[in-house]
C-alpha cells in the first residue's frame, strides 16, 4: 500500500479495518469490567497489513465512531463515557498498538511468521500497558486486581489472536508481493 497517499483505495481499506474492529467488538463475551472480544485480532492485523499510519488511522476512526455515540464498542455501546471508563485505556491502546506493530513490520525486510508473531505479542503488551492504568484509576481496585481482571483472562485468547493475525497478515503480504 502507498504509505502517504490519500486515495480511494487507502480510504477503503482503512474503513474496512475500522468496520472489522466494530465486528470484533460485537463478537464479545460480557466480562467485567473488560469484555472478551475479537477487537484485538483486527487491531493487530490492521498494523500488520496496513502499516503504521493507516493502521493507526483505522483505529482512530473506530474510536471516533464510538466517541460520537455510534454503538460500535463491545456490548453495542458508544459515547465518550466508554472512552473515559474502565475500558477506555485499552481502546486508546489499540491506536498505539496498531501504529507500533505497523512500524515494526514496515522495517521487516522479509515476510516471516515468527517475526509477525513476536511483533503481535508486543502489540498486545502495548494495549495492556496503556489499558491497565486507566482500569486501575477508574475502578480503584489495585494493581494486582487490575492485572487479574484486565490481563489474565485474556492472555491465552490474545496469544491465539496474535497467531491468527500473523498467519493472515503473512498470507496477505505474500499475495500482494505476487501482484
Amino acid at each position: 500500500m502507498g504509505k502517504d497517499k490519500i486515495n480511494i483505495h487507502n480510504m477503503t481499506v482503512i474503513s474496512m479495518f475500522s468496520a472489522l474492529t466494530v465486528i470484533g467488538a460485537f463478537l464479545s463475551i460480557p466480562f467485567s469490567p473488560v469484555p472478551i472480544s475479537l477487537q484485538s485480532l483486527f487491531v493487530l492485523l490492521s498494523g500488520m497489513v496496513l502499516g503504521s499510519k493507516n493502521g493507526a488511522i483505522s483505529q482512530l476512526l473506530y474510536i471516533f465512531l464510538g466517541a460520537i455515540g455510534l454503538p460500535v464498542f463491545s456490548g453495542f455501546k458508544g459515547g465518550l463515557g466508554i472512552l473515559f471508563g474502565p475500558t477506555g485505556g485499552f481502546l486508546f491502546g489499540f491506536v498505539v498498538s496498531s501504529y507500533i506493530v505497523g512500524k515494526i513490520i514496515e522495517n521487516c525486510r522479509k515476510i516471516n511468521i515468527l517475526y509477525y508473531f513476536i511483533t503481535g505479542l508486543l502489540g498486545a503488551l502495548i494495549y495492556y500497558l496503556i489499558g491497565i492504568p486507566q482500569l486501575l484509576l477508574i475502578t480503584q481496585i489495585g494493581i494486582k486486581e487490575s492485572i487479574m481482571v484486565g490481563v489474565m483472562p485474556f492472555l491465552i485468547g490474545d496469544i491465539l489472536k496474535v497467531l491468527i493475525a500473523s498467519i493472515i497478515a503473512v498470507r496477505i503480504k505474500f499475495i500482494l508481493e505476487l501482484k
